[in-house]
């Protein structure tokens, strides 16, 4: 019996020891960051990098005028993410807000890490896009008004041609 009495106490002399050395041994480094919770999305490349920006992206397109303006208060900043989520949130509010919203896409894109540029790229082609596609209404819509006002005027003339018309038809037939 004593062997066994030696046995057990030279285990449990070596799970303590084993157990002190484990409280010795530095905290494993930290896994990477799996879960996305932040309102304002950053620019480190993290697992939660372009998820956080898509779901930013959607709260921008979604978010109702006040939500922007509320938003756009809180991005005041030069940080690159500041200025990338101010732009985001601009490309979806209104029109008079675009132009600055592409001037802050193109001059921050660069900052933002590889993996996500392709997203804010694709962000900023469809924004010009849309400006593209406002600039090509207001041109047509120019040159609609310039038709209805071409169309005015020869419909002026017609009627002063009709009268004329009328004017000499009515002599003719006065005439012996």
């Amino acid at each position: 019996m004593n062997i066994r009495m030696l046995l057990v106490a030279l285990c449990a002399s070596s799970l303590l020891t084993g157990c002190q050395w484990l409280a010795q041994q530095p905290p494993p480094p930290e896994a990477p960051i799996t879960s996305c919770d932040g309102d304002i999305p950053q620019l480190a490349d993290n697992v939660c990098l372009v998820d956080d920006w898509v779901a930013f992206g959607l709260a921008a397109q979604r978010g109702d005028s006040e939500w922007r303006q509320t938003m756009l208060v809180r991005l005041d900043g030069d940080m690159p993410h500041l200025k990338l989520a101010r732009a985001t949130v601009l490309a979806w509010g209104e029109r008079d807000g675009w132009e600055r919203a592409s001037e802050l896409y193109k001059a921050e894109i660069s900052a933002a890490p590889s993996r996500l540029q392709p997203l804010l790229q694709q962000w900023l082609n469809e924004l010009e896009r849309r400006r593209a596609l406002v600039a090509e209404l207001a041109t047509s819509e120019s040159h609609r008004q310039a038709l209805e006002r071409e169309r005015d005027e020869l419909a002026e003339k017609l009627d002063a041609l009709t009268a004329i018309e009328q004017s000499i038809n009515s002599r003719h037939q006065q005439s012996p």
